[in-house]
């Protein structure tokens, strides 16, 4: 399963504010999302539908020092416990050069017991400039070597009127609320980084992001 976003840096926020998840409009974005490939992902199609491994949304913002990626999956939902399936590698590619489609940097991470023996943890690895990886208790903010990363359940940041969607695809007229939200009051788990743009090579100006995610053993 795989979500893809091209967008353009920009200082849109502080170094501080990694808990929070905006989108930078960018030039291209293509990619699966909630619920897709059906077949894998949507209880409509598959009774066992894969929930931890369904990518949501990749997002990318700047400010003038870091780089900041969030990816959001296995939601929406109203619900506050967050997807932590150890069988699941999540990949965020980042590509700084031509081409578009190679990864500079590929990071990984996985979720599995916490290391103070409590509750769920997550370990990231391959961060640039990191010696070994980041890992502590999920819903926590972790640091090491300029890096700070999270993993935790937040509301879905994206905003979207999916009863005026379907409306428009059954009448043939445009009936978009533009005060309806669908994912208003839903979750989503979700993977912040912070991460100094000059570990990104080419100043980081211009970047490529797309995640991946992968379940060990293949299907449910």
């Amino acid at each position: 399963m795989l979500r893809r976003t091209k967008l353009a840096s920009a200082a849109v926020i502080t170094a501080g504010a990694i808990g929070a998840l905006l989108l930078v409009p960018g030039q291209l974005a293509q990619s699966a999302d909630h619920l897709d490939p059906p077949t894998r992902t949507d209880p409509a199609f598959d009774t066992t539908p894969d929930i931890p491994a369904d990518i949501a949304d990749v997002f990318a913002w700047a400010d003038a020092t870091n780089a900041y990626f969030a990816v959001t999956f296995a939601g929406p939902t109203t619900s506050n416990v967050g997807f932590y399936d150890r069988d699941v590698l999540y990949t965020l590619n980042i590509s700084t050069a031509a081409p578009a489609t190679t990864p500079e940097v590929s990071i990984n991470w996985r979720f599995g017991a916490a290391t103070n023996g409590t509750g769920a943890g997550v370990s990231v690895e391959n961060l640039p400039g990191v010696t070994g990886v980041i890992q502590g208790p999920v819903e926590t903010i972790l640091s090491k070597d300029g890096v700070r990363a999270y993993a935790g359940v937040r509301d879905d940041p994206f905003f979207f009127d999916l009863q005026g969607f379907r409306d428009t695809r059954s009448t043939g007229t445009l009936m978009f609320n533009k005060n309806r939200n669908f994912f208003a009051g839903k979750n989503d788990t979700v993977v912040v980084l912070e991460i100094p743009k000059a570990r990104l090579g080419g100043g980081a100006n211009s970047i490529d992001a797309w995640a991946t995610t992968a379940r060990f053993g293949g299907q449910l």
